[in-house]
């Protein structure tokens, strides 16, 4: 037998179905609203079976246990530090391990933007299990948006849960579109490596090396979290701080051009073209008085 709620230390918020139909007709809750929100520590015998699905996208991040969803014909491991994300509308059945039932926290979310933020989740209206980059973020989101709707259910307090459950799902598709942990820590950590040493010269074989990677591995994976090269990507973090250069300070072209990793002057203010549309000067007279 399966059991829906009930546990002991659990938390659950559920919104009244009237109270949801009116908030989903009325910015900004009709982009995105939290109707259901929850933690179930040590969840045993806990599931649910829906042959219809859920009216919303179901968001389950799982911190300790083990859980499984069936879909279709396909059963789906739910293991700490990952979410399962299902769509609305999608027949499903989940439950906790006998043996080892799952902690987790849940939300249930409805919305004009939902179709477009789970577009980068899954795929053809399939579940999607998510590795999380940061467990901790996505359990504090989601904390946040039962502390809202336990403080009531006015207005504010629904618009406040439906931020937290936008961030959510958008790190879950940050996390999806960058591929797993053990993937992009790498290239996590190559990128912190460039942000602290953007204006030193750039080399592909030695970030793959310190990486434990080979070059093309090395670039097919950093393409694949940040959507460009590494040579873009520094070209875009030295443009941030030369931009910063020209509003806050007097310094010359050529001593800003230095600052962020160029000797040649007017290499930097082509490559600030490209980026910008205008001159390094162009760009400080227009926001001098930003």
């Amino acid at each position: 037998m399966l059991l829906p709620d009930g546990f002991p230390g659990q938390r659950l918020r559920v919104l009244p179905r009237p109270l949801v139909s009116s908030a989903l007709r009325q910015p900004p809750t009709a982009s995105l609203l939290v109707t259901d929100a929850g933690y179930f520590p040590r969840a045993a015998n806990h599931g649910r079976r829906r042959p219809q699905g859920a009216d919303e996208a179901v968001v389950i991040v799982c911190t300790d246990g083990i859980g499984r969803c069936q879909v279709g014909e396909r059963t789906i491991v739910v293991a700490p530090c990952y979410a399962l994300v299902l769509p609305p509308r999608l027949a499903h059945t989940y439950w906790a391990d006998p043996r080892n039932p799952w902690t987790i926290w849940w939300l249930h979310a409805a919305g004009s933007q939902v179709p477009e933020l789970l577009s980068a989740i899954t795929e053809d209206g399939r579940e999607g299990l998510v590795e999380l980059h940061d467990t901790y973020r996505a359990v504090s989101t989601i904390d946040d948006a039962i502390g809202f709707l336990e403080r009531d259910e006015t207005f504010p307090s629904l618009i406040s849960a439906s931020g937290a459950g936008w961030g959510l799902l958008a790190q879950l598709a940050a996390d999806a579109v960058g591929g797993g942990y053990q993937r992009t820590e790498p290239i996590r950590q190559a990128q912190e490596h460039l942000r602290r040493n953007f204006a030193k010269p750039v080399s592909v074989p030695e970030l793959a090396r310190t990486a434990g990677l080979s070059p093309s591995h090395f670039s097919a994976l950093f393409r694949a979290a940040t959507g460009g090269g590494v040579v873009e990507y520094t070209k875009r973090l030295r443009m941030a701080r030369a931009r910063e250069l020209l509003i806050t300070s007097s310094r010359d072209i050529g001593d800003i051009a230095t600052a962020v990793g160029y000797t040649d002057a007017f290499y930097f203010s082509r490559q600030f073209r490209t980026v910008h549309g205008c001159s390094p000067t162009d760009y400080r007279n227009g926001n001098r008085g930003a």
